[in-house]
């Protein structure tokens, strides 16, 4: 049993103090435990399945008597047996519009018998239980697996432009489309490995599920280039296979952002190379880099003359 330091016991204890009907049982563990998600999914019913499992602290019910209630709001509702097992107890309740969260607590009242056939009563209670409505949810990834680079798409509901993704700890880009269409391109991250993708913001945290990477190579030409200050040469990416729907992010980064100019290089879907102009800026070597491919990296020299 738990003890009356909950408002909702107190009351429950002061009214069968009144009927003479409750006898507390001594016991180390409550006899209703709580079964409900503290998480509902958002659903256009608005019934929320509320349950329960009962273990009775005595060995003697008397047949009949058992009556396991759950209390919303101050008004109680009969529960009823689950088919998934006979000491588990439902209640579907219709949560008004734009609630948030529903607050509950458990009550079974029973009778059991001693030894002797002396007949006594109980109301066994839980403490009380919160669960939240979200009306964020994913249903599921367009893929499972890809590689560095690859456009996935995401599909649930509740998405905001707020919303970050993130490849265990790696953050991806993302592109927000609708509040049930998201997307990201997968990070460059070590290939040959599940991560778990998931999707935050400052509500908490949402498993989107696991995605496996998988390696590629990209082919890179010229694999050097000399260029004057201002000057444009042409670059060439070129991957193994054709992009997927959503083309394919080859996230190239230089080593000073004023001494090469690059544009955002994207394979398109259904094609297999794509070629970028790159501009000469501050004068001096540096390098471009694409990382997550071959053996994890791949540079191209850049000598900028004046």
């Amino acid at each position: 049993m738990q003890n009356t330091r909950f408002p909702h016991a107190s009351r429950i204890l002061r009214a069968a103090a009144v009927t003479g009907l409750l006898l507390l049982v001594g016991c180390t563990s409550p006899a209703l435990t709580n079964l409900t998600p503290d998480a509902l999914t958002e659903n256009p019913s608005q019934l929320y399945t509320l349950s329960t499992r009962f273990t009775p602290h005595v060995n003697t019910l008397v047949p009949g008597s058992l009556s396991v209630e759950i209390v919303v709001d101050r008004q109680p509702h009969a529960m009823t047996k689950s088919p998934s097992g006979q000491d588990i107890y439902t209640y579907d309740y219709h949560a008004p519009a734009g609630v948030a969260e529903i607050s509950y607590y458990a009550l079974a009242r029973y009778s059991a018998s001693d030894r002797k056939g002396t007949v006594t009563k109980y109301i066994d209670y839980s403490e009380l239980q919160h669960a939240k409505i979200s009306g964020r949810y994913v249903l599921s990834l367009a893929a499972n697996r890809g590689p560095v680079g690859a456009r996935i798409g995401v599909v649930g509901s509740g998405f905001t432009p707020q919303d970050d993704i993130f490849l265990d700890s790696t953050p991806a880009r993302k592109i927000y489309e609708s509040p049930n269409s998201l997307s990201f391109f997968v990070p460059a991250v070590t290939s040959g490995h599940n991560y778990q993708v998931r999707i935050t913001n400052a509500a908490g945290t949402t498993v989107a599920g696991t995605f496996r990477v998988d390696a590629s190579t990209v082919t890179v030409t010229p694999t050097a280039l000399n260029l004057r200050q201002g000057e444009t040469q042409m670059l060439t990416f070129t991957l193994p296979n054709a992009a997927p729907a959503g083309g394919t992010l080859l996230d190239v980064a230089s080593d000073l952002h004023e001494g090469i100019i690059i544009p955002e290089v994207i394979v398109p879907a259904g094609s297999s190379e794509v070629t970028v102009r790159v501009t000469g800026g501050q004068p001096g070597s540096h390098s471009l880099y694409l990382k997550g491919y071959g053996t994890g990296e791949i540079t191209v020299p850049v000598t900028v003359t004046p």
